[in-house]
This record gives C-alpha cells, structure tokens and sequence, in this order.
C-alpha cells in the first residue's frame, strides 16, 4: 500500500496552557496551512494518570486531529521535556509504514503561511532548523567543552561531521546544535528512536547529572543536546535540508533578533513558536502584526 505523504504530530500535555498553545497550532494550520491544511495531525498525550479536557477533546474532533497517548518511564515524568522525546518516537512509530515523511512540532508553534518546505526533498533524510541562540552551545572556533564532549562519547558522532551553524537570532557560529521541536524526519529511518532509547539510557548518568547541579540549562536542555549528536552520528550533512528561517521564529526573542532575516510582521513568517505570549495583558501592544490576526488569537486564547 502507498504510504500518504506527511503527519504532522506534537506532544501535549493535559493542562490549559499545553492545551491553549495545541489549539493555536491546530486552528493555525487549519486556517492559514495553504494546500498543506488536510494534513492529517496528531497529538500524543503522555500517560501521567490525567487525560486532555473534553473541551481539547472537541477542538481535535472539530479539526480532524487524532489524539493517543503513550507511555513512558515513571521517573522521568519530572525531567524536563522527557515525554517530547518519548512521544517522538511514539509518533514515529506510528507513521513508519503509513507515511514518507513526520513532522514534529513543539506545541507552542504557530503557522501563518503554507510550510510547503516541510515536504523536504527526496535525496534528504532530515529537515532541520538551528537552535534561536547559543545558551548551552558549543561555539565553533572554541575547544569542545566537557558537556559536548560527554554528550559526543555517548552519541559516537564521528568528527569529521561536525559542521559550523549560525544560531537563529544571535548570530554567533556553532557546532551542530539542532532546535528539537520543528524536525521533519523520515520515519522509517527511526531516528526519533535512537534518540529515545540514548537519551533515557543516559539522562541519569552521575556524568551528566553534575552538569545539571551547576546550571539548570543543561537539565533543561540535555533532549536537545543529544538530538543533535544522535543526527550527527546517523546522517552525513548532504542528507539534511536546512529549513528557511521564517520557519520555527521565536517570537519571544524578536526584540533581540540582530540578523538581517528579523521579519517586519508575523505574515513575513511561515511558522514561529512562541512563549505563552497571550499571558500577558500587553501582548497585543507588542506584537508586530495587525489586528485582524490579532483578534483571530484572542478567540483562541479565551
């Protein structure tokens, strides 16, 4: 049987603020998605004994999005972002005889035009876009740190894949450091699989463990930082397709954006992700776009 061509999915998590962000990612594509709005969506709910609310529940039948859950290890329910790397490989799992291609999304993403760039092209394995900015990265031109040296033992990332990629809104040069929540794999690859099963035999180690004693960044991003030593270690550089940088804008950081590709207006953007912004009274002030679309969120946000 052909496989369809594309699934979109994300993890969601049964609180309204998850809830809230899934719905602005659902209607968004929805409404703005172009040819790309039939795709058919999934949301992956983390067995933590709580289900998604009704009213979430009625969103996704409206919208003819599917919602599973899934399991995953019990003393990782508190470590930061655990269930996005159990869910990914849930996902792919799911789409690995039925589609060519999966699209992971952070739930806090928006969509304004059709992302006809997911749809990557057929010699790529991978669409990928570069982390907004350095935090716990690895600049190019220094010595590779303890952290990224531990994290490229336990990945076995062969050395002469490392690569230079500019951040996304701070400009500087790093080695390879990949935005986990706007990926676009091949499922039958299983690449979402091996991040699964490194990352959960590793986030535990007393070698890692006192990196997170000394800065709380590297707890919080230790799933980003083995994602991309596990994508270093299993695909060469000409299997990945860069995605543009409208796609996966952080619209958090847009005032400290310093690069030439700082759009003037939400539209100027394919997608973006966002941190809650509807949580503060003056979002509307602050965001660059007119109110047309403005008052498309504040329905959504209620």
């Amino acid at each position: 049987m052909a496989k369809e061509s594309c699934l979109i999915c994300t993890v969601v998590y049964p609180d309204p603020v998850s809830e809230t962000n899934a719905r602005i990612l659902i209607e968004s594509l929805r409404t703005f998605g172009g040819s790309m709005t039939t795709m058919p969506v999934l949301c992956l709910v983390p067995a933590m004994g709580k289900d998604v609310s009704p009213t979430f529940r009625d969103v996704c039948q409206t919208n003819a999005v599917r919602v599973t859950s899934f399991a995953m290890p019990v003393e990782a329910v508190r470590f930061p972002l655990a269930a996005d790397v159990a869910g990914a490989a849930h996902a792919e799992n799911k789409a690995r005889d039925a589609y060519d291609l999966l699209v992971w999304l952070g739930a806090n993403t928006i969509v304004f035009q059709e992302p006809r760039h997911f749809l990557i092209p057929d010699h790529a394995i991978l669409g990928y876009c570069p982390v907004h900015h350095t935090n716990i990265g690895s600049l190019i031109d220094d010595v590779l740190d303890p952290f990224w040296s531990l994290i490229y033992q336990v990945c076995k990332v062969p050395e002469e894949r490392v690569f230079p990629m500019k951040t996304h809104v701070d400009g500087k040069t790093l080695r390879p450091y990949f935005n986990a929540s706007s990926l676009v794999s091949r499922p039958d690859r299983g690449l979402f699989a091996s991040w699964r099963d490194i990352f959960f035999n590793t986030y535990q180690q007393q070698n890692f463990k006192k990196f997170y004693e000394q800065d709380e960044r590297y707890a919080i991003f230790m799933h980003q930082a083995i994602l991309s030593g596990i994508i270093l270690a299993m695909f060469e550089l000409n299997e990945m397709a860069k995605l543009p940088p409208t796609y996966n804008y952080p619209l958090h950081l847009w005032q400290d954006d310093i690069t030439v590709s700082r759009p003037r207006k939400l539209h100027d953007l394919v997608t973006a992700r966002h941190e809650v912004f509807y949580r503060d009274p003056n979002w509307r002030n602050k965001m660059p776009e007119g109110d047309n679309f403005k008052d498309w969120l504040v329905q959504r946000t209620k």
